[in-house]
């Protein structure tokens, strides 16, 4: 992951054409897809995702509008894109302090 990588808040996972699922994380992540392994045919979308993604790595676009670009570059190339669901993390109770009987 470069230096200048943006994290996004929420993973997307995409249904790949050959039926596998890929999960991306981060802009980079994105925009190396895009350019390296994206299957034939580059649609209005697909530069748009480009553009945006690159503007994010540069944080003059937001993070959250080149993850909108991407799933909607993923789509019109046959791709489904899904939103991974939010990571809950557990979360304990603090411990209730003990009562100690005063000694008398």
């Amino acid at each position: 992951m470069p230096l200048n990588d943006v994290l996004w808040t929420r993973p997307v996972t995409v249904r790949l054409q050959c039926g596998l699922e890929r999960t991306f994380t981060s802009v980079y992540d994105a925009l190396d897809f895009l350019e390296n392994e994206w299957p034939l045919g580059h649609g209005e979308r697909h530069q748009r995702a480009v553009k945006t993604c690159r503007g994010a790595l540069n944080r003059v676009i937001a993070p959250l509008i080149a993850r909108e670009a991407f799933m909607a570059a993923c789509v019109e190339a046959g791709m489904p894109a899904v939103v991974a669901p939010w990571q809950v993390q557990a979360t304990r109770r603090p411990a209730r302090p003990t009562r100690v009987a005063a000694l008398r």
